[in-house]
């Protein structure tokens, strides 16, 4: 018996997929809890208009994550540390600090998703990049202003 999978089913198969299972299992288990659907030409138009909305979705959050990404390149992220001789830094700018100041310019990244995980502890511009989208990486500019205290 051929069913349409509506979940994901341990050892049988992934959300979407056509699987061929036994008779029974199909209609007794995966049928009955409403894991899965027969295979109709009915059920097959409605998986293929699932799966072009699922595209569609994938576009528009890809088109999402372009943007901010352009967004991102243009902005410059200021930061004031205590700073010794030589420019030394006492502390530094963590991810969350970066998350932070870029939520209060109504950028929203989530702070797991930086690939550049560490702290910023020098003076200067340093370039901090974050994946935006799969394989869409936005880079931030992180500015660390010193002060003598």
């Amino acid at each position: 018996m051929k069913v349409i999978l509506k979940e994901d089913v341990k050892k049988v198969g992934k959300r979407g997929e056509v699987v061929n299972v036994s008779d029974g299992y199909g209609r007794n288990y995966l049928i009955a809890r409403n894991l899965a659907v027969p295979q109709t030409e009915r059920s097959m138009e409605i998986l293929g208009e699932m799966k072009a909305e699922e595209a569609r979705e994938e576009e528009k959050k890809a088109a999402e994550a372009k943007e901010t990404a352009k967004q991102l390149e243009k902005l410059t992220l200021n930061f004031h540390v205590k700073s010794g001789e030589g420019g030394r830094v006492f502390g530094s700018v963590s991810t969350k600090q970066i998350v932070e100041e870029l939520r209060k310019q109504g950028i929203r990244v989530d702070k797991r998703k930086f690939i550049d995980t560490y702290p910023v502890a020098s003076l200067g511009t340093t370039k901090v990049r974050v994946e935006l989208y799969k394989g869409i990486i936005g880079t931030i500019n992180v500015h660390l202003i010193g002060s003598d205290s």
